[in-house]
């Protein structure tokens, strides 16, 4: 390889790390942001230990391709094979990860819907109007999505407080405002006039799914943004670890 190909190959393989040094970035920030998010459908499936392990991983893989990024921008610029070849060795791993834990999303989604149904349910049965995190987020999705329960409204009739009142109680983020008469709170619980709830009928399930896969898809697009960065970084650095015969150490700043 000519000297002006070397020289083009290694600021390449610079901008490519830029680029993934931000993805990393980008990965993190979504990480935090689903940890963080007091109105994120998220915050109701909090109390499960796999979405909380879901996002420490976002958040360990952001920080980690930002790490890479670092090394590959400076394994470039100073022409260091040994970070080069650190860097391939780790972009190949991370790949790996990448391919195994996509595959044990796809063949795990059956079980994944049963554990996120078995979650809310629960979410429902325990909810007390006390107007916690997860009772402020759940009122949010009713509200916002003009839904009732998780596959209808029947789902809250295991509620222990509405289960247990001698008034006729039901969610008031469920409330339906063309169907309903007088002023009622937008969380906690409402009393119904009769047995017939002035609510919504359908359950959040489609619309929560169709947030997910929303969500999902931009997940998957950075995803996939990162893995074609991830393998143009690989093929880069290689070409220059294979074309580098001696490293100057001088080039590179003592502190």
């Amino acid at each position: 390889m000519g000297k002006g190909c070397l020289t083009v190959t290694k600021y390449f393989l610079f901008l490519f790390n830029l680029i993934f040094f931000l993805c990393g970035v980008v990965i993190m920030g979504f990480g935090l942001w689903l940890l963080l998010d007091n109105q994120s459908f998220i915050v109701v499936l909090s109390n499960s230990t796999s979405v909380k392990a879901a996002c420490y991983i976002l958040i360990g893989v952001g920080a980690f391709s930002m790490l890479m990024g670092f090394l590959g921008c400076l394994g470039a610029i100073y022409e260091i094979r040994c970070l080069l070849g650190l860097y391939f060795t780790c972009l190949l791993l991370i790949v790996i990860a990448q391919v195994a834990a996509g595959a044990l999303i796809y063949f795990q989604k059956e079980t994944l819907n049963e554990k996120m149904s078995t979650v809310v349910v629960q979410v429902l049965k325990d909810y007390s109007g006390k107007n916690s995190t997860t009772e402020q987020a759940w009122d949010f999705i009713q509200r916002n999505m003009e839904c009732c329960g998780w596959s209808s409204r029947l789902d809250w009739s295991e509620n222990e407080v509405i289960a247990n009142s001698s008034q006729l109680l039901f969610p008031c983020s469920c409330q339906n405002i063309s169907a309903s008469t007088g002023n009622f709170s937008d969380s906690s619980f409402c009393e119904a006039q009769t047995p017939d709830w002035p609510v919504y009928d359908t359950g959040c399930a489609a619309s929560v799914e169709s947030w997910l896969l929303t969500n999902l898809g931009v997940v998957l697009g950075i995803c996939l943004g990162v893995a074609l960065i991830e393998l143009v970084g690989m093929i880069l650095s290689i070409c220059l670890c294979r074309n580098i015969h001696t490293e100057d150490y001088t080039k590179v700043p003592k502190y």
